[in-house]
């Protein structure tokens, strides 16, 4: 028996409307955060202001510090890693090299960290906030120790070391006035361990690969340079870097706690 059937027009069912494929939304350029500038340079330039001053009235025994450097070149012995001399060595004999290790000690550091953060407050606002966080801790955990430790860079040591900075160029005086410069505050190396955290912002935040490279590298260069020129003990380079991973570890747990996330 034939079943009864609806009858619509034409004899088949109408189809559901065909819907276009909306094209996608295009991707606008980011928005940089212009207003945060002011605002975070004035933060960071008291920063370095109180860095400097408290730098620079801290303890200013030059025996206890010849005595603490001392004290640094026998541990380093003992442990293996005391090779100021022979990095030296393999850099004074070439104008061209003591350049280029002048070169990264005085335009390796505040240039690059001021230029860097400057990137990161403008389009990565989160690793701005870490960084700059981390700098401010590991600065003033820095400056108790140059209170605590006063202690000659290898430079005014007596040890044999050449000041290639002072000796061969007069920026460095320009960016580090001597009047806010403690000349006794060599551990730990700020300098390495800052340029470290900015190395590590570049490779977080970098798109390209180049420019993570010179992240990496940063740290690296600057390492070989504070030893080459005489202004830093190895030992004084691995306490930076640990001050400042330490810091930069206890920033990123405590605003991952602050916004409920797991660190």
């Amino acid at each position: 028996m034939r079943t009864a059937t609806h009858a619509w027009p034409g004899g088949r069912p109408p189809t559901a409307p065909r819907t276009l494929a909306r094209p996608p939304a295009p991707v606008l350029p980011r928005k940089h955060d212009w207003h945060a500038v002011p605002r975070e340079l004035a933060v960071l330039l008291a920063g370095v202001v109180v860095y400097f001053g408290v730098r620079g009235l801290t303890h200013r025994d030059p025996a206890t510090a010849l005595h603490n450097a001392q004290r640094v070149r026998d541990a380093e012995r003992t442990i293996g890693i005391g090779v100021e001399d022979p990095v030296q060595s393999s850099v004074v004999w070439s104008d061209q090299l003591v350049a280029v290790a002048n070169w990264v000690y005085i335009w390796g550091h505040w240039p690059v960290i001021v230029a860097t953060l400057l990137w990161l407050v403008l389009s990565h606002r989160p690793v701005y906030l870490h960084t700059r966080d981390a700098m401010v801790l590991s600065g003033a955990a820095g400056m108790l120790v140059f209170a605590l430790f006063p202690l000659a860079p290898p430079r005014l040591a007596g040890i044999g070391l050449v000041d290639t900075v002072t000796e061969q160029s007069s920026a460095y005086r320009v960016l580090q006035p001597p009047a806010f410069v403690n000349q006794y505050a060599a551990m730990p190396s700020l300098h390495v361990g800052w340029d470290l955290l900015i190395g590590i912002a570049i490779v977080t935040a970098a798109a390209r690969w180049w420019v993570r490279l010179v992240g990496a590298v940063l740290p690296l260069v600057m390492a070989w340079s504070v030893v080459a020129t005489a202004n830093h003990f190895v030992l004084d380079v691995v306490a930076g870097v640990l001050l400042v991973l330490v810091s930069l570890a206890v920033v990123v747990r405590l605003r991952g706690r602050r916004k409920g996330a797991s660190p």
